[in-house]
């Protein structure tokens, strides 16, 4: 029994470590990392931003595998959380609709030639409307 467990765990380690390695070689090959690193001028601490990126994928999966898992340190936290994932993942679509070019089809398309930053903001408010409706109204999916 107890090697049947030994296995399975080493099983759902390698398979969480391909998974893991897949993820970030995702963010890489589009490029968020490298971006959000560019943007904010701070090529000396490129080591910092991969280790959070790596220390929240790990706390996410801790996260996702043990729900009952209680982090005591407060609504603040959360709130910083919240906001900290919700920029995450909307720096990783909008990298991915960047790279297969959706967004410069688009505008091409519609004919825009100016305001296109006012596009942009107003797609990232219509999402954030979104999400707020969603979890302040507590929907639940059917």
């Amino acid at each position: 029994m107890l090697v049947r467990h030994m296995f399975l765990g080493l099983c759902g380690a390698a398979a969480g470590f391909a998974v893991s390695a897949g993820t970030f070689a995702f963010l890489i090959a589009i490029g968020v990392i490298p971006r959000m690193i560019g943007k904010c001028n701070r090529a000396a601490e490129t080591m910092h931003f991969e280790n959070a990126v790596i220390l929240g994928g790990i706390f996410g999966n801790l996260a996702s595998v043990f729900p009952g898992l209680r982090f005591p340190l407060g609504p603040l936290f959360l709130c910083l959380y919240g906001i900290s994932a919700g920029i995450f993942v909307g720096c990783i679509a909008v990298a991915l609709a960047e790279i297969i070019n959706t967004f410069p089809i688009m505008f091409r398309r519609s004919g825009l030639k100016e305001g296109l930053s006012w596009v942009m903001v107003m797609m990232a408010l219509g999402k954030c409307a979104g999400s707020l409706w969603f979890f302040i109204g507590k929907m639940t999916v059917q």
